[in-house]
C-alpha cells in the first residue's frame, strides 16, 4: 500500500485499544427495519459530570445538583446547535424568574420523537435541570413534563456522562465504503465529560497548550462555536456515536467526500496523487489526500488553519496539526474498522491514536444542521 507523502510507516502501526467487546447481536434477521430511528433510538447526547469537562454551553454548571421547578413556557426555540426552552417560574419570594434551558440539537431531539410543535408558549411544565454555578437562571435540561404529567422524551443527560444510545442493528451489507456509517457507543470506552472528556484522556498538552488552556474562556465569544464554527477532524469521528459519517466517491473516485451532519461538516479527499500544498494555504477542515487499495482507505490531512478550541478543552490547533485516518471495510461489508492518529507538537507532548468500528446504516436520509447564529451564542456571558 502506498503511504501518503512524508508519513513514516511506524505511525501506521495502530493498536486497537479503544474498542471493547459488546454483547453479540445477530447480523441479520427477518422483518427488521434499517432506518436511522432503529439504529439510534437516541435519548441523549454527550453529557458532563464536572464543570471543567463540558460541551461549550455546558461549562460552569453544577452537574452534581438538580433543580426541579414548575413554570410557564415563554419560548421554545427549535434551532441548532441547541434547542432552548425559556420558562417563567416563581422563586421562594414569589418573584418571576426566567430560566433558559439548554437541550440538544434538533436532529437528536427529532430522533427521540420531539418536533418543533412539542411545546408552545403558555403551556405549563415541570422541569428538572442542572443549574449554572454562578447562580444565573441558566441550566442544562434533565427532564420536562407538560401539565398532567405528560413527559417529553425522557432524560436528556445522564450523570454518568454515558450517551444513552442503542447499538446498531446490522441488516444488510454495503456495496463498498460508500454510504452512511455510525459508531456503536456500547463498544467504546466511556470518558466522563463526553466530547471534551475523550480528548482530555487522550491528549497531554505541553507548556504552550497548558498556557492557552488556562487563558481560555469557554463562555465568551472566544469560543468558536459561539459563531457556528464547528470542530474539524477528528471531531466528526468522535461525534459519530450520534451523527453518522457519510463517505461518497466523486468524479469516478478522483475525489472522496467525507461528511457529518454535525455542523454540516464536509471534507474533500483528493485521490489523484497530488501532494499537500504549501503550508501557507490553510483552511478550517485542512487539506486531505488519500490512497485506496483492497477496500482500505488512508486519508492524510494537514494545512489546518488556527482553531481556538477544536477539542473543546481550550487547547488550540495550528499549522503543525496532522491527522491520518485508516478506513478498512470488513469482509462482510457490514462495518469499517477506523483507526486514526493525531499529532500537533506545537500544543501536545505526544501523538494520539484511537480506534473504533463504524457500522453501515442503510437508507439514511441526511438532515441539514444549519447552525443558527443566535442560538449557538446563547451560552455566552454578556
Amino acid at each position: 500500500m502506498a503511504l501518503p507523502p512524508a508519513y513514516p510507516d511506524r505511525m501506521l502501526q495502530f493498536r486497537v485499544q479503544q474498542i471493547r467487546p459488546a454483547p453479540e447481536r445477530p447480523l441479520s434477521g427477518p422483518g427488521r427495519r434499517n432506518n436511522l430511528r432503529n439504529v439510534l433510538k437516541i435519548v441523549v447526547t454527550f453529557a458532563t459530570v464536572a464543570p471543567v469537562a463540558a460541551h461549550h454551553s455546558d461549562a460552569r454548571l453544577d452537574m452534581q445538583s438538580l433543580v426541579t421547578l414548575e413554570g410557564t413556557v415563554v419560548e421554545y426555540n427549535w434551532r441548532n446547535p441547541h434547542v432552548y426552552i425559556v420558562v417563567d417560574s416563581l422563586d421562594e419570594q414569589g418573584r418571576t424568574v426566567q430560566w433558559s434551558l439548554q437541550t440538544s440539537s434538533t436532529l437528536t431531539l427529532a430522533r427521540s420523537g420531539w418536533t418543533r410543535d412539542s411545546l408552545v408558549p403558555g403551556e405549563g411544565v415541570t422541569f428538572s435541570a442542572y443549574p449554572a454555578l454562578d447562580g444565573r437562571p441558566y441550566a442544562l435540561l434533565e427532564s420536562i413534563e407538560k401539565e398532567g404529567g405528560i413527559p417529553l422524551g425522557a432524560e436528556f443527560y445522564a450523570i454518568s456522562g454515558e450517551p444513552r444510545i442503542a447499538g446498531p442493528e446490522i441488516t444488510e451489507s454495503a456495496a463498498g465504503l460508500d454510504g452512511f456509517w455510525i459508531s456503536d457507543g456500547d463498544r467504546l470506552v466511556d470518558y466522563p465529560g463526553g466530547f471534551d472528556g475523550f480528548f482530555r484522556a487522550q491528549l497531554t498538552p505541553n507548556e504552550k497548550g497548558l498556557a492557552a488552556q488556562a487563558a481560555y474562556d469557554e463562555l465568551s465569544g472566544e469560543n468558536p462555536e459561539s459563531t457556528c464554527i464547528g470542530r474539524p477532524v477528528p471531531g466528526m469521528i468522535v461525534n459519530s456515536v450520534v451523527y453518522p459519517i457519510q463517505i461518497e466517491f466523486l468524479d469516478g473516485g478522483d475525489r472522496i467526500a467525507i461528511r457529518s451532519e454535525f455542523f454540516d461538516e464536509e471534507r474533500i479527499v483528493y485521490m489523484d496523487g497530488r501532494p499537500h500544498p504549501d503550508i501557507g494555504q490553510r483552511s478550517r477542515t485542512g487539506h486531505s489526500i488519500g490512497t485506496l487499495e483492497d477496500n482500505v482507505l488512508i486519508v492524510d490531512t494537514r494545512n489546518f488553519e488556527d482553531h481556538r478550541s477544536p477539542y473543546q478543552t481550550g487547547v488550540p490547533s495550528g499549522a503543525q496539526k496532522h491527522v491520518v485516518e485508516r478506513y478498512e471495510l470488513s469482509e462482510d461489508s457490514t462495518h469499517i474498522l477506523l483507526e486514526l492518529m493525531l499529532e500537533d507538537p506545537e500544543y501536545f507532548v505526544a501523538p494520539m491514536t484511537h480506534s473504533r468500528e463504524l457500522f453501515y446504516v442503510a437508507d439514511h436520509e441526511p438532515t441539514r444542521f444549519d447552525c443558527d447564529i443566535e442560538s449557538t451564542g446563547r451560552f455566552v456571558l454578556e
